[in-house]
């Protein structure tokens, strides 16, 4: 399953959505401002169904990460000096790769890939591709790419 994320330039306001590659709608995402940053994840029907909330009293940059209003996990910038590194704790899922050029995998924990996230080129916007091989994953790996995409944003701000 491969889902297609168009993007201008990221702000905590944006409403933008999410589609197959045959361009139907899969999920809208809604930024929020509360206290902290807020990214609603919304189905084709309009319904939310999960949230992306940044963490403010951390040291680190941190993200909280529900699924219809139930805390599932975390994601936070590991303290690292040469280029960026984030620890999962969703589903015993790891991420690595090339961060700023957006071209890096969700693992498992057997180190199976969950998700390839990936710039297409050849674009006049910011287009990513991010394809998962389960579509049972689809949600968790959408908020493990928002989650990075706001903490790189924020740190360019």
């Amino acid at each position: 399953m491969k889902m297609i994320l168009k993007q201008k330039f990221f702000s905590w306001f944006d409403r933008y959505e999410i589609n197959d590659e045959s361009g139907n709608l899969l999920f809208i995402v809604e930024g929020k401002l509360s206290w902290g940053h807020c990214l609603k994840i919304h189905d084709a029907s309009h319904q939310e169904i999960g949230m992306v909330q940044e963490k403010l009293l951390s040291f680190l940059p941190r993200f909280e990460l529900y699924i219809e209003g139930e805390h599932v996990g975390t994601l936070s910038k590991d303290l690292s000096w040469f280029r960026p590194r984030y620890h999962i704790d969703y589903n015993g899922w790891q991420v690595e790769g090339d961060f700023m050029g957006w071209d890096y995998r969700v693992l498992d924990s057997s180190r199976k890939e969950v998700a390839v996230i990936s710039k297409e080129l050849m674009h006049w916007s910011d287009t990513y591709e991010i394809e998962v091989f389960d579509p049972k994953d689809a949600l968790g790996a959408l908020m493990i790419v928002l989650s990075i995409d706001a903490e790189k944003c924020s740190r360019n701000e």
